[in-house]
């Protein structure tokens, strides 16, 4: 990335920050009120003093931690249902009618069913993790595997090429780019529902502190909470992002500057 992209962002996010200190330091109250909200100036102090104490890093690891094991039991199942119900008819007659039914379910929904099912506050909570992941995942994986070109595995059988050389060398590299799309939201759905399960039913974590904070009308530290998470949402969609340009590094890269018109020599 060039350095007048990073400029370019960089004054993006400075100017958002200005908008809001000048309307919560304004107190400006016309449709949306901004006198009750916190500065960026509290904010900023608040934080300081979080940072500096081991409640906040205990946190913050406990809500990565949980989003961590949660997204990569989503990534692994849901790339394995996905292709063995697009690869296969039978599998897709079992599986499919039970999976279309959960789909539409929101994972934060199912919290009773954690608290009823798991023996721990953790496990529940990683469980809702993975399942809001999973079936993003699942889907992109399920259409991409499908909309692969069948000549290049029939390719491989006239080479002799086994069923599972064909899956490894073929199928999962060609449906990559489809899978990490899924993955990619589906990492943002899983802070979502880490946060809110935290939220009901957690002990610890960044969601449980901002609902701690609010319930006792700590507006400031509710906004360094809500800021941690942006910035872990952020960290982590990136890491997704990287590793999925890594991986896919065959595919032909597009560049956003226009080539230069090339010039006509005018004969004398």
């Amino acid at each position: 990335m060039t350095a007048g992209r990073w400029l370019l962002r960089a004054a993006s996010l400075g100017a958002a920050l200005l908008l809001w200190q000048v309307l919560t330091a304004l107190d400006v109250n016309l449709w949306l009120r901004f006198e009750q909200f916190p500065t960026v100036g509290e904010t900023a102090a608040r934080f300081a003093e979080r940072a500096r104490g081991g409640p906040y890093w205990q946190d913050l690891g406990a809500s990565l931690r949980r989003i961590v094991t949660g997204f990569a039991l989503a990534a692994v199942l849901g790339v394995a249902a996905g292709t063995a119900i697009a690869r296969s008819r039978v599998v897709g007659d079992v599986l499919g009618p039970v999976l279309e039914v959960l789909r539409p379910i929101p994972a934060i929904a199912l919290v009773p069913v954690a608290i009823l099912l798991f023996p721990s506050d953790e496990q529940g909570i990683v469980f809702i993790t993975c399942a809001a992941a999973f079936f993003p995942v699942l889907v992109s994986t399920r259409h991409a595997v499908r909309a692969l070109a069948p000549v290049w595995e029939e390719a491989v059988l006239t080479m002799g090429g086994r069923p599972a050389r064909i899956l490894f060398s073929v199928v999962l590299p060609g449906a990559l780019p489809g899978i990490f799309g899924g993955l990619s939201v589906g990492i943002g759905v899983s802070w979502i529902c880490v946060i809110s399960a935290e939220m009901i039913s957690g002990q610890y974590g960044v969601g449980y502190r901002t609902w701690q904070d609010y319930t006792v009308v700590d507006y400031p530290g509710v906004f360094v909470g809500m800021a941690t998470i942006g910035a872990l949402g952020w960290l982590t969609s990136t890491a997704v992002e990287r590793a999925g340009r890594r991986l896919t590094r065959w595919l032909p890269s597009r560049t956003h500057e226009h080539p230069e018109p090339r010039t006509r020599e005018v004969a004398a």
